[in-house]
């Protein structure tokens, strides 16, 4: 419109400081902090407990950055360490020995969950529902596609090879998932 200006995109997330970048080809501008960006750490876990990741019932995303912000979780491993702080998140605010114990039942019952969701849970860049399931598919189990990962991160191997051998997996998401 008539006397606007262009906006100026920030080089430094605001969070943690980090460069902010757009790299070519893409539309976005990312910042570089990956988890020490404390933006980048929440957004993460909420993804990781989101509906289509490990689903936890009942921990939602104001439960998880309260949680965070109180310094109980920090990790996804740390969402299944709360049993031992079930006493002290009785005692939060809006909770009590019921809803500890409820959002308890709920973590125990996610301990398990099968392989293609665990790996959309992870939340690598470029990696949706429908390619973790294919990564599920090809791979079959957490060691193996964690072991062909470990091995790809060389463009030269025969992981690497076998992984842009899957239909609808190119070198992009290739480097994401060997990153």
């Amino acid at each position: 419109p008539k006397g606007s200006e262009p906006f100026d995109f920030p080089t430094q997330c605001p969070e943690c400081g980090s460069a902010v970048i757009q790299e070519d080809g893409e539309v976005v501008r990312r910042c570089t902090g990956g988890l020490i960006c404390p933006a980048q750490a929440l957004e993460r876990l909420k993804h990781f407990v989101s509906r289509d990741a490990f689903d936890i019932e009942g921990f939602g995303g104001k439960h998880i950055e309260a949680f965070r912000a109180d310094r109980l979780i920090e990790t996804p491993a740390d969402i299944f360490r709360l049993r031992d702080r079930a006493d002290e998140i009785s005692e939060r605010e809006g909770w009590g020995e019921q809803s500890a114990e409820n959002l308890m039942t709920a973590i125990e019952a996610r301990r398990t969950i099968p392989l293609d969701r665990f790996i959309y849970a992870l939340g690598v860049r470029q990696v949706g529902q429908s390619t973790a399931r294919l990564l599920a598919k090809n791979y079959g189990t957490h060691e193996a596609l964690a072991a062909a990962m470990a091995e790809a991160h060389d463009p030269e191997s025969e992981a690497y090879a076998g992984l842009i051998a899957i239909d609808g997996i190119g070198p992009s998401v290739a480097a994401d998932l060997a990153a």
